[in-house]
């Protein structure tokens, strides 16, 4: 979520919104306020285009998920095998990274933002690509991104344009508490006055600043300028979450999930946040959703037959029990986005597919976990209207920048741009329908 303490419906304090303020409206708030209410003012609402992000930390053995041949007519390897009847719906590249980007498990942080050198002194996080994209799109639903998590920790994907990192929820009962359960009158009410007592907070705060321009040199002016700047931001997202507040939220046949704590059920935390997921994209709660899936704890998965830690058996795949054990896990990863994929189609938007309407980004920030190595990354990309079916193959030693995948992306959201992070163009071979 774009700040879990909206999502908790709890007060927001200064810090928590000037934390939030990196993450701008890309329109002012009058027009933003067009596209999300258009339907009550009888205007044309046109059918909207989404994205999920997943990333998978310890990624996936090499040889068992990459093709060997490229093209369209390439042959299914072990790990897409389990994406068979989605065969047309996808591209699998290899050969895609960020470059300068390493660190081994420590480039989790770049994978949406291609930031360099993520482990190095001093280092500082640019802005996510779900959060790049809020800024044009994430007005016109209640929540601007969704930011998830299945693991332990208090690791994100979503970075904010001054490298702020934004909490991530683990819990499903929060995410659907967040999305589906609506508070009394008197708790909207009350949710609605702590909104303006925090836009009050801002101008009062705003005031103070302003009087600092007048005190300080240019260079420290410029500074508060992008500073102030990113608290007017804060203020119109004020005034739309108040506008949201006064909207009735959907409703939906699921009961609330039960939240299944123990490290070991890797499998079933991940089934259950990925149908959350499509939840709040069937309900147009979000249009943006980030999922990082970790396992930096290195519990053991409660799978038959495993019987080791799973980041222990990253490190020693080359025996052949520990292998096999491995291939249980990342199979069964591999599975779970199978089944994403297969209720996003089975999902009807006007007509249309939702998985057509909804690119679902499968990716790792370590390209093989026994050597820390972040080149090679296993990428793949599903649905969202692309002309699927194929094998993007580039150079596995001078690797095809990862970001021009994420510039296609962001063009597919309608949003203007020829560049993102290291990307400078959208990427070669993946053309729209």
């Amino acid at each position: 979520m774009k700040s879990i303490s909206v999502v908790k419906n709890k007060t927001l304090d200064r810090r928590s919104f000037l934390k939030a303020a990196g993450v701008s409206m890309g329109l002012p708030f009058l027009d933003a306020m067009v596209p999300t209410f258009a339907s009550e003012k009888g205007l044309k609402v046109e059918i909207p285009r989404r994205m999920i992000a997943i990333n998978i930390d310890l990624g996936f053995m090499p040889e068992e998920f990459f093709p060997s041949e490229g093209g369209r007519k390439y042959k299914l390897s072990p790990y897409l095998e389990t994406l068979r009847d989605f065969r047309k719906d996808f591209t699998v590249f290899s050969g895609v990274s960020h470059p300068e980007v390493d660190g081994g498990h420590q480039a989790d942080v770049s994978f949406l933002t291609g930031a360099p050198h993520p482990n190095s002194p001093g280092f500082k996080n640019t802005i996510s690509l779900d959060q790049y994209a809020a800024n044009y799109i994430g007005h016109r639903t209640r929540f601007p991104t969704l930011n998830l998590r299945v693991g332990p920790g208090n690791a994100s994907m979503a970075y904010t344009s001054d490298g702020v990192r934004i909490p991530s929820e683990m819990r499903p009962s929060n995410v659907y508490r967040a999305l589906f359960v609506q508070g009394s009158q008197d708790e909207i009410k009350a949710q609605i006055q702590r909104l303006r007592e925090g836009q009050s907070l801002m101008d009062a705060f705003a005031d103070r600043i302003k009087k600092l321009e007048r005190e300080v040199n240019k260079a420290d002016r410029q500074r508060l300028d992008q500073y102030f700047t990113s608290v007017r931001e804060v203020e119109r997202r004020l005034k739309l979450n108040e506008a949201w507040e006064k909207k009735p939220k959907p409703k939906v046949n699921v009961k609330s999930p039960r939240d299944v704590l123990d490290p070991g059920e890797l499998i079933r935390r991940t089934r259950t946040m990925y149908d959350l997921a499509r939840l709040a994209l069937e309900t147009d709660s979000t249009r943006l959703i980030t999922i990082l899936v970790t396992q930096s704890f290195n519990p053991k998965v409660n799978l038959p037959e495993v019987t080791l830690p799973h980041h222990a058996l990253t490190h020693q795949s080359q025996r052949d029990d520990s292998r096999k054990q491995l291939h249980k896990i990342e199979k069964a990863q591999m599975q779970e986005l199978a089944r994403l994929l297969a209720g996003l189609r089975d999902s009807k938007e006007s007509g249309q597919k939702l998985l057509d309407r909804t690119m679902v980004l499968q990716g790792s920030n370590l390209g093989h976990a026994n050597r820390h190595d972040n080149s090679n990354l296993p990428v793949l990309l599903a649905g969202g209207g692309f002309q699927h079916g194929q094998h993007l193959m580039f150079d596995k030693k001078h690797n095809y920048p990862l970001a021009n995948i994420y510039v296609s992306m962001l063009q597919r959201l309608g949003i203007e741009t020829s560049s993102f992070a290291s990307g400078k163009g959208t990427a070669r071979g993946l053309e729209m329908s």
